[in-house]
């Protein structure tokens, strides 16, 4: 038999204190690596002046804004709220459902699109995707994938009493071409 030319390795059988070093190793890579990351990435260009370490704006809060909805002696309610980048700015824009705080019947329904420009204390109404003038109520209300989606319950004539609309339809707004257009969602077209 032909002895091989090199001496046996010393770690060709391994201890448990090794398979300790190892995991304790291991541990301190994961755990230093969730400490480190690195900025998150954007798919927006950042604007003259911005820096790469600009903290996201949080979107519009519709607390206290002046919604052009006329309640009389009642207060102004917001419903539902919801807040996605509408335009694709990189910014992210607040959808509110708004109605008069009354009490009986279903009231109708705004639904308004807030923005807050940067440095502003406020934030400001920019759209009206559902004017309270239509007596439409607003359910099913979302933001996703830049699209605001909702069923609006209406009334088929004057006559209908407010309680009880008896006309349900869905739409969806997408911003194009510097404003919003509603279209009908492909479910909402099957009968």
């Amino acid at each position: 038999m032909q002895q091989s030319a090199v001496p046996e390795l010393a770690h060709t059988h391994t201890s448990p204190i090794q398979w300790v070093a190892t995991a304790t190793a291991i541990a301190g890579v994961v755990a230093l690596s969730s400490l480190l990351q690195p900025d998150p990435a954007t798919a927006a260009q950042p604007g003259a002046g911005a820096t790469s370490a600009a903290a996201p704006v949080a979107a519009p809060d519709p607390a206290g804004v002046d919604f052009p909805i006329t309640c009389g002696p009642t207060k102004v309610l917001v419903e539902k709220k919801a807040s996605g980048d509408l335009d694709g700015d990189g910014r992210r824009e607040t959808v509110a459902v708004v109605r008069c705080d009354a009490g009986s019947g279903t009231p109708p329904s705004g639904v308004y699109v807030l923005t807050q420009a940067e440095g502003a204390k406020e934030p400001r109404v920019v759209a009206t995707l559902v004017d309270p003038k239509d007596r439409l109520s607003v359910t099913d209300f979302a933001v996703r994938d830049g699209a605001v989606t909702a069923t609006l319950l209406g009334y088929s004539s004057a006559d209908v009493p407010s309680c009880c609309p008896d006309v349900k339809d869905s739409a969806k707004w997408q911003w194009k071409n510097g404003a919003f257009v509603r279209s009908t969602p492909p479910e909402a077209r099957s009968v």
